[in-house]
């Protein structure tokens, strides 16, 4: 089982020494296998699940996993007090999201484009009272900020709430055991899928939404972060919960089907190549107005050259990034995430691949260190989402 990727692009954006989550100490006093990532010492394991990676990923997918994502860039975007309205049109001509449709609490998957159309990052954004919480990738949160803040107006304010921590709570027990320790004017059983809240958890006061990146039910939950290691106590005090580690995050996100910045997006791709459109909303692909619309919509029109697509691959040896794809004896494409399914108990993979070779159940082959192996073209999750909508 691979561990979580670090590539030399989240290297050079790290600053000379590692940083240091808040709950740093909470995760060695935890068994927590600490590595860089992003900039941060972040843990990779535990090994308290027993088995390294696959049983933190098994557990995740049959119980609740904590992760620790406080590496991700919370942003929250204001503008003159008592002119909500002011910031819509400025944050839409930085994103090609509709907030006309996005109500208070509710929580939307957007894209940050360069001027050419390529994926800057991908993000979620949420409706505050007073403004808009924005989530960004960890290795890319110190571009994403200067590329807003570039895109919008003197008068429109963008912070980064860098004294908050983050942390998601993955699987179908979560619900259970988030229940018993959440207080708020409405039960948690009111937040369903991409719907966000403010609770107390033991009498700290929290941002949670139904959200995260395993494809299992789960919440994300924003804390102040010297509160941390009383909310991960609290939380781990409860039966359904171990922490989990960057490790197996990666490996069910790559079961859920979800792409990961860096490797299976990057400038070079466009959000209709990457299989993103969804961050596109209806209206903006019609009207515009954001950085790269032209390419964007040009894409929706005509298609792309490539595809992002899953492979299936047979046997237990994993495709890694960088394998080249292809068909028959014409090469095709590129793998950029691969690894063994725990819960499938075979390989799977995502790649790019010209669209001609696209559709789901074409046979193609992966170069693995000069031998050809089997892959079929399958349909993305490979495990099935467990959203509760």
């Amino acid at each position: 089982m691979s561990e979580y990727p670090i590539t030399d692009s989240d290297q050079e954006e790290a600053p000379i020494e590692p940083m240091l989550l808040p709950l740093n100490g909470w995760h060695r006093d935890q068994g927590g296998r600490m590595v860089e990532f992003a900039g941060y010492m972040m843990p990779v394991q535990y090994d308290v699940a027993g088995g390294g990676i696959m049983a933190e990923h098994l557990w995740t997918r049959e119980n609740a996993g904590l992760f620790d994502v406080s590496h991700m860039g919370q942003l929250l975007v204001t503008g003159e007090e008592d002119a909500q309205t002011d910031i819509e049109p400025a944050l839409e001509a930085a994103l090609p999201i509709d907030l006309s449709t996005l109500k208070l609490g509710a929580v939307r998957y957007s894209l940050l484009l360069d001027e050419n159309g390529g994926i800057l990052d991908d993000l979620m954004v949420s409706r505050w009272p007073g403004g808009f919480y924005i989530v960004v990738n960890g290795a890319t949160k110190w571009d994403d900020i200067g590329t807003l803040r570039e895109y919008l107006p003197d008068d429109v304010t963008l912070n980064h709430l860098d004294d908050r921590a983050l942390l998601a709570l993955q699987g179908p027990k979560a619900f259970a055991a988030l229940e018993r320790v959440a207080e708020g004017e409405y039960p948690l059983s009111a937040l369903t899928f991409m719907k966000g809240g403010r609770f107390t958890l033991g009498g700290v006061d929290a941002w949670i939404s139904r959200s995260g990146y395993t494809g299992e039910d789960g919440f994300e939950i924003s804390i102040p972060g010297e509160a941390a290691a009383t909310v991960a106590d609290l939380l781990l005090a409860q039966p359904e919960v171990k922490p989990i580690g960057l490790g197996a995050r990666d490996s069910l996100r790559l079961e859920a089907g979800l792409p990961l910045y860096g490797h299976d997006m990057d400038p070079e791709r466009g959000p209709v190549e990457a299989g993103l459109a969804f961050g596109v909303n209806k209206r903006r692909r019609l009207e515009g107005g954001f950085p790269g619309a032209e390419r964007v919509q040009r894409d929706f029109a005509e298609g792309t050259a490539q595809k992002r697509i899953g492979l299936k691959l047979d046997g237990r040896q994993a495709a890694r990034e960088g394998a080249k794809v292809f068909h028959g004896e014409q090469e095709v494409g590129v793998v950029t995430s691969g690894g063994f399914s725990p819960s499938l108990q075979h390989p799977i993979a995502m790649a790019y691949v010209d669209a001609a070779v696209a559709a789901d159940g074409t046979a193609l082959s992966i170069e693995i260190r000069g031998k050809k192996l089997d892959a079929i073209v399958a349909a993305m999750p490979f495990v099935p989402n467990r959203y509760h909508r």
